[in-house]
């Protein structure tokens, strides 16, 4: 509205939202109105409203929720405002709001109260909505590139698709145990044995698992599968997804990473995980090392290594540790041992590693996939010397499922599979250094507790 300062518009609206600020001048007082678009600043005149009327609006506390109706002008400093007529309250607020100036600074009751959170500090409402400019964007790219979106079960009777620990539920009416699905993986792969070619879905996952900086037992993730690719056209997808749904989400392509500015448009690293760990950390080792060597490594860098673990897991554990955190720029990590990718394909020319790949950008994963194991015979064999790891305790490991291995004998073609954290991309985007600034409502411990 292009109004000089001082000067009215005539015209009428009404407003609601949030009363956040007044400023008494005598016979007129300023204030705040907010809803989720902004704020306005109201001006009420003790001539215009009434003396009653005005001294029931000096009576309304920082907090309350009210309407308002009246013309928009703007004041002699140029803000534009609205000359209220008439208001009304319309919720009281019983419980005063943080202090103005300071708003909420201890993070735990901020991520507990995140609805004063969002009332008091701005950036929390950016996240948000970073968050679900995201995920539109996400969408909207596989879309256009003939994905169909589709939803499988988040109750599981064998809960697939990942290395991790369960939540465990009981069904009364079956009588049956189920558990939150930890992954969406085998649900999606049954998918394309019935025939799709292109599926995704973006929903949330569940590990019992800690509470950290980068982990929430309850997330959000991508996963999409791809007929007839392989792990590197899937390379090719992500960087071309992330590229795209950044650069429209938040209008730039830079992100900013503890104080390193990173340019997605710039080249992208590929580097075998073998290779990583000779390069960032002067390592030389190799699946067939003996054991007890990696062991030594494992101990000198503070590693705890299950009884049950072998090499694979040895080697994964030490890039983990010694490697990922020092990749800022957009690194893809090839080729995982197979000990730690039972869903994968085995690398022709190396059976012992799979065609498995994770994105890294800014010290963390970002994403993982791979060319898909479709073969029904390799995959149970896969999947009992995961059982075999699961009775010598590492609970972790991939239960057996014989549904899923009788979709597989049925045929499954060839394909690429992604999973993506949304979460994570969210952090990586807005520059936080907690995952529980980007998760709207994070896990918290009872209050008992703190």
């Amino acid at each position: 509205m292009h109004l000089g300062a001082g000067s009215s518009s005539g015209e009428e609206v009404s407003v609601a939202g949030r009363l956040i600020a007044r400023r008494e001048h005598g016979k007129a007082t300023f204030a705040d109105l907010m809803d989720s678009s902004g704020k306005i600043q109201l001006l009420l005149r003790k001539d215009l409203i009434g003396e009653e009327a005005y001294n029931v609006f000096l009576r309304l506390d920082i907090g309350d929720i009210i309407g308002a109706s009246g013309e928009v002008i703007r004041s002699k400093r140029g803000e534009l405002t609205m000359l209220v007529e008439t208001f009304e309250l319309l919720t009281k607020s019983l419980r005063p709001l943080p202090e103005k100036w300071h708003g909420l600074r201890e993070k735990e009751l901020r991520y507990r109260q995140r609805y004063l959170d969002l009332i008091m500090n701005e950036e929390a409402r950016k996240m948000i909505e970073t968050r679900t400019r995201l995920i539109r964007e996400i969408r909207n790219f596989l879309d256009e590139r003939g994905f169909l979106e589709v939803e499988t079960p988040v109750l599981q009777p064998i809960p697939g698709g990942a290395a991790a620990r369960p939540f465990i539920t009981h069904h009364n009416a079956l009588d049956i145990d189920l558990y939150l699905r930890i992954a969406p993986e085998l649900y999606l792969k049954r998918l394309l044995v019935g025939g799709y070619e292109r599926v995704y879905e973006i929903g949330r996952n569940f590990r019992n698992e800690g509470i950290s900086t980068r982990h929430n037992p309850e997330f959000t993730m991508l996963e999409a599968y791809w007929a007839y690719v392989d792990y590197r056209s899937m390379i090719e997808l992500v960087r071309e997804m992330i590229i795209s749904v950044v650069g429209k989400a938040t209008g730039s392509t830079k992100l900013k990473v503890k104080d390193e500015e990173i340019e997605l448009t710039e080249p992208w690293e590929e580097i075998t995980m073998l290779d990583s760990l000779k390069c960032y950390a002067g390592l030389e080792v190799s699946i067939d090392m003996d054991k007890e060597v990696l062991l030594e490594l494992a101990r000198e860098n503070e590693i705890d290594v299950p009884e049950e673990a072998g090499p694979g897991w040895i080697i994964a554990e030490l890039y983990e540790k010694l490697v990922e955190p020092k990749l800022m720029g957009p690194t893809f990590v090839l080729d995982y041992p197979r000990e730690i990718s039972p869903l994968a394909r085995s690398k022709s020319d190396n059976p012992e590693f799979t065609e498995r790949f994770e994105l890294l950008i800014g010290g963390q994963e970002i994403a993982n996939a791979f060319s898909e194991l479709t073969d029904p015979f390799e995959q149970r064999r896969r999947f009992e010397d995961q059982a075999r790891k699961r009775a010598g305790g590492i609970i972790e490991s991939h239960p057996l499922d014989e549904d899923f291995l009788m979709a597989l004998e049925y045929g499954m073609p060839p394909a690429g599979g992604l999973g993506l954290g949304i979460d994570r991309l969210v952090m990586l985007v807005s520059g936080s250094q907690s995952i529980r600034e980007c998760i709207i409502f994070p896990q918290m411990r009872p209050t008992e507790s703190v």
